[in-house]
């Protein structure tokens, strides 16, 4: 029996190395040297790729071997573990307060968000919702959401990146509908009453709604959504919401580790290497919207169109007709973090287990 791609990358840990009792070759020297790059729950696709075309760029251009193993799981808890030693030369984390973690914890120095373009943001993504095919429970906007009948799928935002994007995005639609905060917060707290599933991470949200067939509506990282029309194809459907907003996943490299292993130097490149051409196509390729504004229009399209039940046969798959705010409108991801992630924080309060 076939298995999905979702269900061959369930594993935790995948890579092109051993993970644990690796020998890591300092930066120079005739050995294969090898780099971890720990990283957020939907990026095993795209990770398993890039890693291929960066293996193949160093090599032709300094003539020597890397190999790269990758970690996975939900954002919040891979920067726990790296926080709390899980050895890492990089992190590619689902956003900048998860990043913010391992560097309270010594191990990043400060404004490493101004080492790589863009803020270390080399692509970025948004919140969508997939749907069974037909839509049964006709769910078109945020709004339908805190409808008695409907039942969702999330992730803990205690956990997961993905998760506090969605929390942050249902904020801003509820926000913009006109709500005061007492409202909002009614509002979300009714959300999150009907949530049937509240995985770790995002992947695990994916697989108890799509394989194990919980819930009416999945909040879904856009590549996971589109990941799943191709896997699953006539089964399901993605809704485009009203608004949602800009999700910036963050990059950055982990100092203390790659000062000890020597290791700086293909660690700076891995992560410079994210912004090439040839890998933001890759980005694209596994639906991260590129950087690069030129790639980045290669694959846009204008559409009106609310459901998109597959992706077009031209390749274009962006979408651009949903109103996206960002993480500045909630005063940046440390006031962000303190108002509603943290322990007792308003997601403590509104969520009823």
């Amino acid at each position: 029996m076939n298995k999905s791609v979702l269900s061959i990358l369930t594993a935790s840990v995948i890579g092109l190395g051993s993970f644990f009792g690796a020998s890591y070759a300092l930066a120079g020297d005739d050995e294969t040297v090898e780099i971890t790059n720990v990283s957020y729950d939907p990026t095993r696709e795209l990770y398993k790729a890039y890693n291929q075309l960066f293996i193949k760029h160093w090599k032709e251009t300094t003539k020597s071997d890397v190999d790269v193993v990758q970690s996975h799981g939900g954002s919040g808890k891979q920067a726990l573990e790296v926080a709390n030693g899980l050895q890492a030369d990089v992190v590619t984390l689902a956003l900048e307060g998860d990043v913010d973690a391992v560097k309270d914890a010594g191990l990043i120095k400060e404004g490493y968000v101004k080492n790589f373009p863009l803020e270390s943001s080399p692509y970025t993504s948004t919140i969508v919702f997939l749907v069974r095919a037909g839509n049964p429970k006709k769910i078109y906007d945020w709004s339908d959401l805190v409808r008695d009948d409907v039942s969702i799928v999330t992730p803990n935002p205690k956990t997961s990146g993905g998760a506090r994007w969605n929390y942050l995005a249902a904020w801003y639609f509820f926000e913009k509908a006109g709500q005061n905060e007492d409202q909002v917060k009614d509002s979300i707290k009714k959300l999150y009453k009907n949530v049937a599933v509240l995985d770790s991470g995002a992947r695990g949200s994916t697989t108890s709604f799509v394989e194990n067939g919980q819930g009416d509506v999945l909040l879904a990282w856009e590549n996971e959504a589109f990941l799943s029309l191709v896997e699953y194809p006539g089964k399901y459907e993605i809704v485009v919401p009203s608004v949602s907003i800009l999700c910036q996943p963050t990059v950055a490299l982990v100092d203390e580790v790659v000062d000890e292993r020597g290791t700086r130097k293909v660690a700076t490149e891995y992560l410079n290497y994210l912004y090439s051409e040839d890998a933001q196509r890759v980005e694209a390729k596994w639906y991260y919207r590129p950087s690069n504004e030129k790639i980045l229009k290669e694959y846009q399209f204008d559409s009106n169109e609310k459901t998109i039940k597959q992706i077009p046969e031209n390749g274009k798959w962006i979408i651009t007709n949903v109103d996206l705010t960002n993480i500045a409108h909630f005063g940046g991801w440390t006031a962000a973090t303190k108002k509603h992630f943290s322990n007792g924080g308003l997601f403590d309060q509104l969520y009823e287990k």
